[in-house]
């Protein structure tokens, strides 16, 4: 049997697909609610633009930590266990729900949820047009509609119940485990653990991203985010040269220079990378803006640029060796 029900909004319209069990949880500050929805458009066929079940992962939030669509948050708290109801939400709980779907898709893909190393506000992003990736969800950026969203309640954990990672913590507690983060990556690092240091650079670096993306684009609590993640980056940049991962390094180190052109280890780690796939013309320029930047750096400049020389003395000789018989 099937309930139509307002939920204290005439925005929001709730269906019951399938009646869950006992009482309605407690759906207090620090929850963790996980469950599968299924994400629709209000045309004639239905059509799906995501669903969790497909992707075979459901859904977890954390209640009260802003998270950015938070009317599922009010849809949730009308559940029982094992519940199933349809939701016609109005356009005004579905503006941001292309900046979410795009984190979901890129995690179900294997990729990091948030762009960290894009050097742009979240909220800029929202009113700044540029495309998420998908098509789908770019028209829906452009043009948001009223969506129909499909829950099923699995199950919700009391803040008591269950170790906090650190996407379910709230700013107060990100802020307080990036210097954790940091020293652990550290001494992973000191140790030889290159790629596990790597995972507690880039933890801390998404903790950082998410509370930077509610201040405002470079005034002073947002520039002070910035550059503790700048710090992070780096030292994710110096794991990814010793595991010979390149580009990577050129790409990351570039993102801070193009935005912070005045960090002198930015340009080193790129100089350095550029070196190992035989740029030559590129690091020489990176280790130049160096000495310019950082006169005292010209010790590890001068090995470097001897080192480089070497290399491109052995490979030119090479080439002639090569070519010689071919004239």
């Amino acid at each position: 049997m099937q309930d139509t029900l307002l939920l204290g909004f005439e925005s929001i319209k709730k269906t019951i697909l399938h009646g869950g069990t006992g009482e309605i949880p407690k759906f207090i500050t620090g929850a963790k609610v996980t469950f599968h929805f299924r994400t629709q458009l209000c045309d004639d066929e239905r059509t799906v633009i995501d669903d969790s079940k497909v992707v075979g992962t459901p859904m977890e939030i954390v209640i009260g930590n802003m998270f950015k669509l938070d009317v599922w948050e009010t849809l949730l708290s009308s559940m029982r266990i094992g519940e199933v109801s349809e939701f016609w939400c109005d356009t005004i709980h579905t503006g941001v729900y292309p900046l979410v779907a795009k984190s979901m898709r890129r995690i179900a893909e294997g990729k990091d949820p948030v762009d960290w190393h894009i050097r742009t506000c979240g909220m800029a992003n929202m009113f700044a047009y540029n495309s998420l990736g998908y098509d789908d969800l770019d028209e829906l950026m452009k043009n948001p509609k009223p969506l129909y969203f499909v829950l099923e309640l699995v199950n919700v954990h009391q803040p008591s119940e269950y170790n906090r990672e650190s996407w379910a913590l709230n700013d107060e507690e990100r802020l307080k485990a990036v210097p954790v983060l940091h020293g652990q990556g550290n001494k992973l690092y000191k140790e030889g653990r290159f790629e596990e240091a790597t995972l507690k650079y880039k933890e801390a670096i998404i903790c950082i991203k998410n509370i930077q993306t509610k201040e405002k684009a470079w005034e002073v609590p947002w520039l002070k985010l910035e550059k503790m993640a700048n710090t992070l980056t780096l030292n994710y940049c110096q794991c990814l040269l010793r595991m010979e991962e390149y580009y990577e390094v050129i790409e990351h180190t570039s993102d801070i220079i193009n935005q912070h052109p005045g960090v002198a280890k930015a340009f080193y780690l790129r100089g350095k990378a550029h070196m190992e796939v035989w740029n030559e013309a590129e690091a020489r320029q990176d280790f130049s803006r160096v000495l310019d930047i950082n006169p005292g750096m010209k010790k590890a400049v001068k090995r470097d640029l001897a080192v480089l020389n070497m290399r491109m003395e052995e490979k030119n000789q090479e080439d002639k060796n090569k070519y010689k018989g071919m004239f």
